[in-house]
């Protein structure tokens, strides 16, 4: 039965050298630059101006709750771009994992498997940073605050576990395919240009409604925005179904780690 906790037997192993990694991560990104780690606030902040001025007032994007007065086209765009900022920093940086750390290779006993996790708990720090901006955002420009946002942590668990499968398929990958890195660039923009992210789905075609349903990120996306803006609960039957697949993601994530690991030292 061991197999079964495969994804989290090394995290539970080596605990304290994961938090410490993930700790390193977060402070070595900002080592260096004048305002430190607010920088994890400042960043989200103005992407948000630049996204909300090219999509709200250039192109013109509108939300049907907008015109109920509910929430302002920037806050909406911003529950969005929490949910895929913490995807695309996975995907992004997964590739590089093994590549850039070529000396946990050499070293027989580190546990190479855990490397993942870090990455993803350093996602996670500014996906917490990312919500403090925005609750202070929202009760700034709004005056509103939906108790309903304590779920958020449950809507955004399944894309957590499927986050971890695909960076243990891309950190194995980027060994033997350098090329990876190039692509998962591209990967994360249409992941978010081809999900809820900047539209509601109802102002899609219908014929290509389906591009944007098969999309990992819309259903979380549009679960997020229902705690944290609209007072909804999550689709818990929807939120099982994902977890169910992001497992199997997960243990096949794994399981293709372990299986590949082992020529990491010949190609590297």
């Amino acid at each position: 039965m061991s197999w079964l906790l495969s994804p989290v037997g090394a995290l539970r192993e080596h605990r304290s050298l994961t938090f410490e990694l993930a700790k390193r991560d977060v402070l070595g990104r900002y080592r260096g630059a004048s305002f430190g780690l607010l920088w994890s606030l400042i960043s989200p902040f103005l992407l948000l101006c630049v996204y909300t001025f090219a999509f709200g007032t250039v192109m013109g994007g509108r939300w049907p709750q907008i015109g109920d007065g509910h929430a302002h086209y920037s806050i909406i765009l911003f529950a969005g771009m929490i949910v895929h900022g913490f995807l695309a920093e996975c995907i992004n940086r997964a590739p590089q994992l093994i590549v850039g750390n070529p000396n946990f290779v050499k070293r027989v006993i580190f546990p190479l498997e855990i490397l993942p996790w870090p990455m993803v708990f350093s996602a996670l720090f500014h996906v917490f940073m990312n919500l403090i901006v925005f609750m202070a955002l929202r009760w700034f420009m709004d005056g509103a605050f939906s108790w309903t946002i304590i779920m958020f942590p449950l809507v955004m668990f399944p894309l957590v576990v499927l986050a971890l499968g695909v960076s243990w398929f891309l950190a194995s990958a980027g060994v033997y395919m350098r090329d990876v890195g190039q692509v998962t660039g591209v990967l994360t923009m249409a992941l978010l240009f081809l999900s809820s992210a900047m539209m509601p789905i109802a102002s899609v075609p219908a014929s290509y409604r389906w591009v944007f349903i098969a999309n990992p990120l819309t259903f979380i996306i549009d679960q997020a925005r229902n705690v944290m803006l609209w007072g909804q609960m999550p689709d818990w039957a929807g939120l099982g179904i994902y977890l169910l697949v992001a497992l199997v993601v997960a243990y096949l994530g794994r399981a293709w780690f372990v299986a590949t690991r082992k020529g990491f030292a010949d190609v590297l």
